[in-house]
């Protein structure tokens, strides 16, 4: 078989396959109401399924506590606060097993652990395993820049303990400006975290779709709502604070809140593949 023979055998082949390309997730327009509405469905699943909740929250608390002490132990408390902070980062890859959770209520199908456990180990080793390394790769990006911060503004400062690092972050020029930049960065860093997974996550164990597709569909969901998707980042973000200021055990409620209700929210941002399959991608 010649080239010219090879090329129309390939063309040939090409012709016979007329499998549909899978449509773009399609996004919707949300308002207020529906936050609203997605919170109190996400209180009705965690009232409805508590032991859950309160076990992935358990989890999450205890490993805000750990990493907090780590820093003490090696003789770093100055890195606290920002550890402090950047866990809040990985709270969407903690909250799989509860978008999971509301799932099956949603289906009306029976709670198990080994089937929740389950379903997150299988869908770990796929699409959901490259999101997560997208998230600790941006928790590493937040702990770089804290170091270097701490490098260009207090690299001259004793900070032996964390009364010392409080001292001279809140009563020195040069603590006020690391504060002052470490904010800012990290409001960009966690704006962007924010867009990427508001909906990936939700999404990735929903459907067949791969993690890029996933991460451009959260992103799109948040440029189509910008005015209510901030209010929903407030939200998370005022919560998070609240519930870590003693010493993160507010989180054992407010993590399975906050999970539950962002499946819900999910449901409300992106329509089901079979509306998808008939419409334009938005």
């Amino acid at each position: 078989m010649d080239g010219q023979d090879l090329l129309a055998h390939e063309q040939a082949i090409a012709s016979l396959d007329t499998t549909p390309a899978r449509p773009d997730p399609v996004v919707r327009t949300i308002t207020f109401s529906d936050i609203t509405d997605a919170i109190g469905a996400g209180l009705r699943d965690f009232q409805r399924a508590p032991v859950y909740g309160l076990t992935f929250g358990i989890l999450y608390c205890l490993g805000g506590i750990m990493t907090v002490l780590s820093a003490s132990a090696l003789n770093m408390p100055y890195l606290s606060y920002p550890i402090a902070a950047g866990f809040a980062l990985v709270g969407p890859l903690v909250a799989i097993g509860l978008y999971e959770v509301s799932r099956l209520i949603e289906r009306g199908e029976p709670l198990g652990w080994s089937r929740i456990i389950g379903t997150v180990l299988r869908q770990s080793g796929k699409e959901i395993g490259w999101m997560s390394f997208v998230v600790l790769f941006v928790l590493m990006m937040w702990m770089y820049q804290v170091r270097l911060l701490l490098a260009l503004f207090l690299a001259d400062e004793t900070m032996g303990t964390m009364r010392e690092f409080l001292q001279v972050v809140l009563t020195t020029p040069q603590g006020w400006t690391f504060l002052a930049v470490g904010h800012v960065i990290g409001a960009v860093l966690s704006l962007l975290m924010f867009s990427l997974t508001v909906v990936s996550f939700p999404i990735l164990l929903d459907r067949n779709v791969d993690f890029i597709t996933a991460m451009i569909t959260s992103v799109r969901a948040v440029m189509k709502n910008p005015t209510p998707m901030i209010v929903w980042a407030g939200i998370i973000v005022a919560t998070l604070i609240c519930a870590s200021v003693p010493f993160f055990v507010g989180l054992i409620i407010v993590l399975p809140v906050l999970g539950h209700t962002s499946w819900h929210l999910y449901r409300k941002l992106v329509a089901p593949e079979a509306e998808a399959a008939g419409s334009p991608a938005a």
